[in-house]
């Protein structure tokens, strides 16, 4: 099975195509240039470059949120037109989640956190041993308060990823010894880690038409929830 793999969820954008336990190629791109401007480039020419077509191609898979609420309607957007015409099974993957598999390879708990503004952050825990992972919460928006809190009951090695990671080592200050952040080039999300939460979700049985995958938000957008403020609606 080939997959092709998306990740436009924050600044950087990045395409895969992988095979199980094979990555075939990818492309990354860290840039001003919005991901509108350079996904769908990517994506021809990383299936050029990998001697590979659309026609090639048996699911395709994205981080479909949380993350920047542009960039992730951008990756599922593209991602249904792309599955659409030769109706292609969809993988729906988490954002926080896809960023664990970057530890594979690792006995730890991997703490996943993405920067949500608003002394808030977008967080998920995983157990990664060997090449399995084992989610250990649900994907939520929290203050670094509430989180530290909670990593101070892990007596386990905690590796920090995802663009919040820095924020929130800053924000433990040394205090909790078995936190750490990741390596760099293993701190971000990638399409190729997509891929590889893809498969097993695909062993799963998750799959999705392209009708069916939508964005995952765990806030409103920021004009929703300044509406919502004058408005005098709870949040």
């Amino acid at each position: 099975m080939k997959i092709l793999a998306v990740d436009t969820s924050a600044t950087a954008a990045s395409v895969a195509v992988a095979e199980v336990n094979k990555l075939i190629g990818e492309f990354s791109i860290n840039t001003a240039l919005t991901h509108s401007q350079t996904l769908i480039p990517m994506v021809d020419e990383l299936l050029k470059n990998t001697g590979s077509s659309v026609n090639d191609i048996d699911a395709v898979a994205v981080n479909s949120g949380p993350g920047s609420f542009t960039g992730v309607r951008i990756g599922v957007a593209a991602v249904k037109g792309i599955a659409f015409p030769k109706n292609l099974p969809c993988v729906s993957v988490s954002t926080l989640e896809s960023m664990a598999y970057n530890m594979l390879g690792n006995d730890c708990v991997v703490c996943s956190v993405m920067d949500a503004r608003c002394s808030q952050v977008y967080n998920a825990l995983f157990r990664v041993s060997g090449n399995s992972v084992t989610r250990m919460t649900d994907d939520r928006a929290l203050s670094l308060t509430d989180l530290k809190l909670e990593l101070q009951n892990i007596r386990e090695k905690v590796v920090l990823v995802g663009d919040g990671a820095v924020l929130c080592s800053e924000f433990l200050d040394s205090e909790l010894e078995n936190v750490m952040l990741a390596p760099f080039n293993n701190r971000i999300q990638t399409a190729s880690s997509v891929a590889y939460a893809a498969f097993e979700k695909i062993k799963n049985g998750e799959t999705l038409t392209s009708d069916e995958l939508m964005p995952v938000y765990l806030r409103l957008p920021q004009a929703q929830r300044e509406l919502n403020k004058k408005l005098g609606v709870k949040q």
